[in-house]
């Protein structure tokens, strides 16, 4: 099977449950430790082996372009190594309509291509020496089906989440049958949030393309999803690591504070 090598990663969010922090700068770029979120995103895909990355940015996200030009100071540094990214390519979602349309401005970009998507605002640590993103790739790898990170969330918070149901084919893997964008707790089939990783089959643009606007009047990738469901089957992956979402202003300090932590502060 032909080896992922390209990573969509939708940034263009308004950032609006961390305004007005998010005035001056995108939520992508707010500092974990030294480097801005992105940095652990691109780094993410990077190190699970991918070579080409597109980011979808919206309008004020000039300083994401421009945090991933080559800048003199790296030579002066002398911190190259930190900072030799892949090519790295760009492309604005003219309106905010959600994340499902925002993937579909990397249809030029996939082609006919199997590819990976990661969320810009969200950070993983693994349990082991592998990416958390390396262990879906093995998986799908395997199995050949789109696969979709997953994690167990309390029943109370499933109203802020994607959420599946299915039934579980092997310690960790859930063969999936439904999605439901943010439900209630009475409707939530279970508590498996789906985390930020997706790794999808170049089908999933021609899903996209028919659904209609969903919660809040945005184009839901879970809408597509579920259409796509109706062709073939779609996996789930509960993750080997921990996940760290900065979209919110008490979020990003709760993860701030976890990697200080970390390193001795």
């Amino acid at each position: 099977m032909p080896r992922i090598k390209k990573c969509v990663i939708p940034a263009a969010g308004m950032g609006k449950r961390l305004y007005p922090l998010t005035r001056g700068q995108p939520k992508e770029m707010l500092p974990i430790m030294s480097k801005p979120v992105i940095h652990y995103v691109v780094s993410e895909a990077i190190n699970s082996g991918i070579d080409e990355i597109l980011i979808i940015v919206g309008a004020g996200k000039e300083a994401i372009i421009n945090y991933f030009d080559r800048h003199k100071m790296d030579e002066e540094l002398d911190i190259n190594g930190e900072y030799d990214f892949p090519d790295i390519y760009f492309v604005r979602q003219k309106e905010q309509k959600g994340l499902a349309d925002a993937i579909s401005y990397a249809r030029n970009f996939t082609g006919d291509e199997d590819f990976l998507v990661l969320l810009g605002d969200t950070i993983y640590q693994s349990f082991d020496s592998s990416t958390v993103t390396s262990h879906l790739l093995e998986t799908y790898y395997r199995i050949a089906k789109p696969l979709i990170a997953l994690e167990e969330i309390p029943y109370d918070d499933v109203i802020n989440y994607g959420v599946v149901g299915g039934e579980e084919t092997e310690p960790g893997i859930l063969k999936i049958n439904k999605f439901i964008e943010k439900p209630t707790k009475a409707d939530a089939p279970s508590n498996l949030g789906i985390t930020g990783i997706y790794i999808l089959k170049s089908e999933i643009y021609d899903f996209i393309k028919v659904t209609e606007p969903g919660r809040n009047g945005e184009i839901q990738l879970t809408d597509s999803l579920n259409m796509m469901l109706t062709t073939q089957e779609i996996y789930g992956q509960r993750i080997n690591g921990k996940r760290y979402d900065i979209g919110s202003l008490d979020l990003w300090v709760r993860t701030f504070m976890a990697f200080a932590k970390e390193k001795g502060y």
